[in-house]
């Protein structure tokens, strides 16, 4: 279980996210002049170098984006230059993308970067610069509410990169590419010109993953454990019933996925925030009721951070999977910090940097809405596990590693994560997602600290 340092403040974490953004300057910096993007996207680190290998190019945003948030710490006009630079370059192909489910990660992390900070003064950009991040925006979060599956009574969610039957975790943070497009006054279009609204899509798809990705402790099955997430949920697209948990990337669907469960956590925090900033009438367009919504979604994002506090180590760091089977062998691994280089089981930072900024946002949703108590726990917790993350083992100090955020695993049942020699496991390595959370997450707590404004993806 987490062990929260309550005396823990923003203010407390400035010079560590100072070393942070000094170190992260000359790693984004490497990177950019030694990639080839002929190779793809750069994915994860081998021997401390960032190689390219995965099911999708998720990450690209990751990559440029990262470049972004160091301009919005720093003020380097370097790295606008690059982030700027790359995203015309690279990100076009991205927006248009009708194969995957990661526009959110993708293009909320450029071009929303980009507009947010055109929007807050801190960029020159030009008027039609920024029409031309509003497009870009704007056509993505449709062509992501494009990709559907309709369900009975009203749900239906956005199809992972599997397929119309599957329903992937991950897919709650992408979200807010709906949202911005969204809040930007666009639509969906669909036939005899159809107007869908992208909100209306982001409430059913997050309805839906509570109700199959998210267990609350009611005895829906033998594993129904409150707060647990399940990856994947598989569905019959013929009559659209419900068939089965499933998992691509954990150990089991009847365990948690870590990084599933921080996606989750997170996102619903963030919507949380975004959809108290929208008006009571545009929720009873399509029949709902704006309180209602947030109270689904504030029970969903309190129960995911409630496990994740009772399931991980005394630091914050989780091991990758929750029944991971080598667990066992680490005796009673929750009452002591989480060892990186143990031989039995990985764990994953890049799920804490997710999870950790999940719970600063729940933490301040709650502190915000009169509810001091529970918000100062799970902000505490979360910033207890920021502590973790920008000190040693986890910051990589190193210069010659291009990773920023050390004993980040991709994916531990395909064994590709790199095993470095000597070692029994994964460990020791960096993930584009873990760096670019880490930075995001700095940035988040550093506005906090410095009373700037609060950091969200819609703040434009």
């Amino acid at each position: 279980m987490i062990r929260i340092n309550t005396k823990i403040t923003p203010k407390s974490l400035l010079p560590a996210i100072d070393t942070l953004f000094e170190l992260s300057a000359r790693k984004i910096a490497r990177i950019e002049k030694t990639w080839n993007p002929s190779r793809g996207t750069p994915v994860f680190t081998v021997a401390g170098r960032y190689t390219s290998r995965g099911w999708t190019e998720w990450t690209q945003g990751f990559q440029f984006g990262s470049a972004i948030l160091q301009f919005d710490a720093t003020g380097d006009p370097a790295m606008l230059e690059i982030g700027r630079r790359t995203t015309v370059q690279h990100m076009a192909s991205h927006v248009s993308h009708v194969g995957v489910h990661d526009h959110g990660f993708n293009n909320v992390s450029t071009y929303g970067n980009l507009l947010r900070l055109a929007r807050e003064g801190r960029t020159d950009a030009s008027e039609w610069e920024i029409a031309f991040h509003e497009l870009a925006l704007k056509v993505s979060g449709a062509v992501q509410a494009a990709r559907w599956t309709d369900l009975p009574d009203g749900l239906g969610y956005i199809q992972s990169f599997n397929g119309p039957h599957s329903l992937f975790a991950d897919t709650m943070r992408s979200l807010r590419s709906l949202a911005v497009a969204h809040q930007l006054g666009h639509a969906l279009m669909g036939e005899r010109d159809r107007r869908i609204s992208l909100l209306h899509r982001l409430v059913q798809h997050a309805d839906t993953n509570a109700a199959f990705n998210v267990y609350f402790g009611k005895g829906r099955d033998a594993y129904d454990v409150r707060g647990r997430v399940a990856h994947e949920s598989v569905f019959n697209v013929t009559d659209g019933s419900y068939r089965c948990p499933s998992s691509q990337q954990g150990y089991s669907p009847f365990s948690t996925w870590t990084r599933g469960l921080a996606w989750v956590l997170l996102g619903y925090a963030e919507e949380l925030e975004f959809l108290e900033t929208r008006d009571q009438a545009e929720f009873e367009a399509f029949g709902a009721k704006k309180t209602a919504v947030l109270r689904r979604y504030l029970e969903a994002a309190r129960a995911t951070a409630d496990f994740y506090l009772a399931n991980t180590p005394t630091c914050g760091v989780p091991y990758w999977d929750t029944g991971a089977p080598g667990l066992v062998h680490l005796g009673d691994y929750l009452s002591r910090p989480a060892d990186p280089y143990n031989d039995h089981e990985p764990v994953d930072s890049s799920a804490a940097a997710i999870a950790a900024q999940g719970l600063v946002r729940l933490g301040s949703y709650l502190g915000g809405r009169g509810q001091a108590a529970e918000g100062k726990r799970y902000l505490s917790a979360g910033l207890t596990t920021a502590r973790t993350l920008f000190f040693a083992p986890y910051l990589s100090t190193d210069t010659r590693h291009q990773g920023l955020l050390l004993h980040a695993v991709y994916h531990r049942p395909n064994g590709w994560d790199h095993v470095p020699q000597g070692r029994q496991i994964p460990c020791g390595e960096s993930c584009m997602w873990g760096d670019y959370h880490a930075r995001e997450l700095a940035l988040l707590v550093r506005r906090m600290a410095r009373k700037e404004p609060y950091y969200t993806f819609f703040g434009m």
